[in-house]
This record gives C-alpha cells, structure tokens and sequence, in this order.
C-alpha cells in the first residue's frame, strides 16, 4: 500500500508569526539562563480531570472477533461521568494549592481565581517569584492586567 498507513493525526497549538517571534526572542534571551533563575518561577495551568473512563482514544492490540471480550473493551457511563477544572501551581519550592474552578474558565474568571486563590500559594511556598503561565488566550487577554 505504497507505505501509507491510517493513523490518527497529531495535535499541535496553532501558532502566529507573532507568538513565533516572541518564542524564539524568549529562547534566545534565555538560551542558559542562570538554574537560580528556574528556582523563583511559580508555574500555574488548568486541567480537566474525567470523573470516570477517559477523554482520548485507547488502542488495544486484539485478535479478529474478540472486539467485546473484557479485556478488550473500555467501560463508559452514560453522558460521559461528567468532569471538573482544577487550577494549581507549582515551584521548585513545592506545589501550591489546588482549586476547582466552576463553570469556563474565561478571562475575568481566571483573574478572579488569581486574585482570590495566588496569595494562599505564595504564603504556603513562602517564595518570591515570577509568575508563569502559558499563552491561553484568557492568560493574554487584552483584559488581563
């Protein structure tokens, strides 16, 4: 079949020239930045967690009709088991705390969740630092100060 084979297409963030330059200025501002550098850099995300099963596809290696066999099957419960958004940090100093987040997180929801929930972190490492995150669009938001 001329070396073709069917596979599942890979995920990549879109990128702008814009972010592409800015990246690279980074990298290269950066390119052997003093280990004391990494060591004051608090770094904050979001996750889903899937309260049951998973939310990417599974592969199981398996032999023609034995496609329902246990072990080869995935349970599921109707509308999926549902989900929740967690919002946490973490330094070389430790983790921060961890919150969920209700409802989307949009750009006036994260700054509220910074400003209510940052300082508990801050106070727990008892650290100065710089404050990291990647570029969602709610983390870069013309909005966000």
């Amino acid at each position: 079949m001329n070396g073709l084979w069917g596979r599942v297409a890979r995920w990549k963030p879109f990128l702008t020239k814009k972010n592409i330059q800015a990246r690279l200025k980074y990298a290269k501002t950066n390119i052997k930045p003093p280990k004391s550098m990494w060591e004051n850099v608090l770094w904050s995300n979001e996750t889903k967690v899937v309260l049951f099963g998973h939310n990417s596809k599974r592969y199981v290696w398996r032999k023609n009709n034995t496609a329902h066999h246990p072990k080869n099957t995935i349970p599921t419960v109707k509308h999926g088991g549902g989900s929740i958004m967690l919002w946490g940090c973490f330094s070389s100093a430790g983790t921060g705390a961890l919150f969920r987040v209700d409802g989307i997180m949009n750009s006036s929801k994260y700054q509220a969740l910074l400003a209510q929930n940052l300082q508990a972190s801050i106070r727990k490492l008892k650290m100065k630092f710089t404050f990291q995150h990647d570029n969602d669009l709610k983390h870069t938001s013309k909005y966000f100060s």
